[in-house]
């Protein structure tokens, strides 16, 4: 979304094809490295790299001087690979990791340090997800904040396109490496990632175990080049190549960031995803985005699935940043909301029936008009994290009685000789501000439907009443929250009141007095 990303995504050459590996010799993965955190138990994690064809490898795992395993492979010809799956570790280490390549009387042999076993998130999108620790809110305090985190260990992928998948990282732009305030502040939209970065220490301080976080994204990219063509072909995606777009100004071409970003980290265990991207697609295939984000999630699982020999899981959790507030001076104002309600496969919530163990941090009252970025780069990425790890803590670990989203009505019931429009909420909600503009009913007369706001009425811990007097006509639909910008910071309307999340935004039918969500109702 920023210059940068505009002079990176022109000057970074295509990667023409995957590697081959004739020439690389006997080596591990790029990302096989000293402080690198492999996934713990119950999934086994996988090492992997190149080698000569034929040879055999030896891999090790020493604590302490102790030999905990061995495995033993195969390089296998043509593509000069080897690969093996660890058995399952409790979380802890220092671990050392020692390969060995036999052929004949050739004997060589490789070693990785300091390695621990935890959990494996992968972070990616574009510029909110790129911001760095530098750039958010109270930096100064967060670099510094590292002591306690040094088994939070993180990595940065190099910005890099191809028109083909690689089977390995063409570059790292950080190598595995312990937090410093250097490595987490590292220039602005570099590394390391404050999305990934915080949310990676709220899990720690849940967990009191080692967490590996790897970053790959880049600013002003659309979903198209972050997913292969499988995925777009699937949601019958137009072919296009470089798009002119205020929203798009990093690589734009199909698959080319899935194919040199993500695919080469396709053979690691992971434990999940967490995701913050959209803004680049509210003006380019926007109606689209309802498939190609559950699509893109349904095949990044497949792939990773398959790519770890069936370690990774094959429905990983995966969670994402509902798009914040922005101001605009566009001429409609649905973009935005659009992008929003797509975010979810147009239910509004997630995990829902298209994406089931998902989760979301709503984020569109974290506005901030003073951003030296851009108000479409708000600086709060703590409570965003925050949001996003409480979403984990929910469905990728399975903590129960979390609230980890804010409330959604479960029915709507006209109440019309009153004048009212009823909302039964299936959680506590709080009033923090009464808005008579933030609901709109959707009025239809003479064949014409327009979007009139409705103010508050009366409300208790789990009902909100609206006052519809406004519309002299048939009452269709519903929405909330339905603009770029909702409210000022952390001050929209409604929140849980002791989580502090705020009710996502919705559009709703209104039909025999049952909830039917829906995508569009008035133009």
């Amino acid at each position: 979304m920023v210059a940068l990303g505009f002079v990176l995504g022109l000057l970074l050459p295509l990667m023409p094809r995957a590697h081959t590996s004739a020439d690389v010799g006997f080596r591990f993965a790029s990302y096989v490295d000293d402080h690198m955190v492999l996934q713990k138990e119950p999934a086994g994690a996988v090492i992997w790299g190149y080698g000569i064809s034929g040879a055999t490898v030896t891999v090790t795992l020493c604590q302490d001087q102790e030999t905990i395993m061995k495995k033993v492979t195969q390089v296998k010809a043509h593509f000069n690979r080897w690969m093996v799956v660890l058995d399952p570790l409790k979380p802890g280490g220092p671990y050392e990791v020692m390969a060995q390549q036999t052929l004949g009387r050739m004997n060589l042999t490789l070693r990785v340090h300091d390695v621990l076993f935890g959990d494996v998130w992968l972070c990616s999108g574009q510029s909110n997800m790129q911001m760095t620790v530098s750039q958010i809110f109270n930096a100064t305090s967060e670099l510094s904040n590292t002591a306690a985190y040094q088994s939070v260990h993180i990595l940065s992928v190099s910005l890099v396109q191809a028109e083909e998948e690689l089977e390995d990282l063409a570059g790292v732009d950080l190598p595995w490496s312990k937090p410093t305030s250097e490595n987490l502040g590292h220039g602005n939209f570099e590394y390391m990632s404050a999305v990934c970065w915080l949310f990676g220490r709220y899990l720690y301080d849940t967990l009191q175990y080692p967490i590996g976080l790897i970053s790959s994204s880049w600013s002003g990219t659309p979903i198209e080049a972050w997913s292969s063509g499988r995925s777009l072909k699937a949601c019958g995606v137009p072919q296009q190549g470089f798009i002119i777009s205020d929203s798009v100004s990093g690589p734009s071409e199909h698959s080319v960031l899935w194919n040199a970003m993500i695919h080469p980290l396709h053979n690691m265990t992971l434990k999940g995803v967490i995701w913050y991207q959209g803004e680049s697609n509210v003006n380019f295939n926007r109606d689209l985005y309802n498939c190609t984000f559950p699509a893109l999630i349904e095949d990044w699982r497949q792939t990773f699935h398959s790519g770890s020999q069936g370690q990774t899981d094959r429905l990983f959790p995966f969670g994402f940043v509902q798009l914040s507030s922005f101001l605009s001076h566009a001429n409609s104002d649905d973009g935005f909301p659009q992008i929003r309600w797509h975010q979810t496969a147009d239910f509004g919530h997630v995990p829902n029936l298209r994406m089931p163990n998902t989760f979301m941090a709503v984020a569109m009252d974290l506005c901030d008009r003073n951003s030296p970025f851009g108000s479409i780069h708000p600086r709060d990425k703590q409570t965003v994290a925050y949001r996003l790890h409480l979403g984990a803590r929910a469905v990728a670990y399975g903590e129960k009685m979390l609230t980890f989203e804010g409330p959604l009505p479960k029915k709507i019931e006209l109440l019309a000789h009153k004048g009212l429009l009823n909302l039964l909420y299936s959680q506590q909600i709080l009033v923090q501000r009464q808005d008579d503009k933030i609901f709109e009913v959707s009025c239809c007369r003479d064949h014409q439907c327009k979007w009139l706001p409705v103010p508050m009425n009366t409300f208790s811990t789990q009902t909100l009443a609206l006052n519809i007097s406004s519309c002299d006509g048939a009452l269709i639909a519903l929405r909330y929250a339905w603009t770029t910008w909702p409210c000022e910071y952390k001050q929209c309307s409604l929140y849980h009141p002791s989580s502090t999340l705020p009710a996502p935004p919705f559009t709703a039918f209104i039909a025999n007095q049952m909830l039917g969500y829906h995508s569009k109702a008035a133009k």
